[in-house]
């Protein structure tokens, strides 16, 4: 049976036109979640927007750019206008960037990748935050399991970095935001079908001066040997947007397979 405690609420979602993002639009609207999607790409974004409204919900489109401080308030501000209130933040948006060395990452290489995955996180939080003191709410940060409990992915120090700044972006901010009701809880996925890789740099030729060999067992997810989905991601969302997880915030959870304990 559906949660209740969703219907007639409002979610913003970065990233939100494929993999997680879309995963998680499609299961909140589910639940009668109304769904601002943030996000550059419009043609893939229109296409979820048609299945968010397929199911009942309602959903409208902002083209952002989310390293852009003032695009981003102006999205926020549009939606929460739109339906009078915002309930649910998901700050999702990222990328893997360039994969190389240290040595061989440039200083604008570096700054891209912690732009996109952290300075992103703390615009939409940031901006959230007025239109979310009156009535509370919850804020899921997307983190992963690489910088906060696996360090073996060589080449991605600046990726990791910008994970690890996530999580105790979100644990200062659920402390700070506890006041005003609003949870801020962190999701940490392993392994997960989704196009990340279009937006992954990889430099293959000085890697290898860098790699550790490391072995593991086949499939490399010990629960179910495969990656997980989406939409696995997706349900744990839905349950720290909802009152089910009305005591939970300034949390990690990993959704990984165990493969991170490999």
């Amino acid at each position: 049976m559906e949660n209740k405690s969703l219907l007639g609420k409002v979610a913003i979602i970065t990233g939100a036109s494929s993999g997680i993002g879309k995963a998680t639009a499609i299961r909140l609207a589910k639940a009668g979640v109304n769904i601002g999607l943030i996000d550059l790409k419009e043609e893939k974004a229109e296409a979820v927007k048609q299945e968010v409204e397929a199911v009942g919900a309602e959903a409208i489109i902002t083209d952002t750019d989310v390293s852009d401080p003032s695009r981003v308030k102006e999205s926020i501000e549009l939606i929460a206008k739109e339906w009078g209130r915002l309930d649910i933040v998901f700050a999702n948006a990222g990328i893997n960037g360039k994969v190389a060395p240290i040595e061989d990452i440039s200083p604008e290489e570096w700054d891209q990748t912690l732009t996109t995955n952290l300075k992103s996180t703390f615009l939409t939080v940031k901006y959230s935050i007025p239109h979310m003191k009156i009535k509370g709410g919850s804020v899921i940060i997307t983190s992963s399991i690489n910088g906060n409990r696996k360090f073996s992915s060589i080449g991605m120090s600046a990726y990791s970095s910008s994970k690890a700044g996530q999580m105790a972006f979100g644990k200062m901010a659920a402390l700070e935001l506890a006041q005003y009701n609003i949870r801020v809880n962190i999701i940490c996925p392993g392994s997960i079908k989704t196009n990340i890789g279009d937006n992954t740099y990889q430099d293959k030729n000085n890697l290898k001066k860098v790699k550790i060999p490391v072995e593991f067992p086949e499939g490399n997810q010990p629960l179910e040997h495969k990656p997980g989905e989406p939409e696995q991601v997706a349900d744990l969302v839905h349950y720290l947007s909802s009152d089910s997880s009305s005591h939970v915030t300034g949390t990690e959870l990993y959704i990984d397979g165990a493969e991170s304990l490999l």
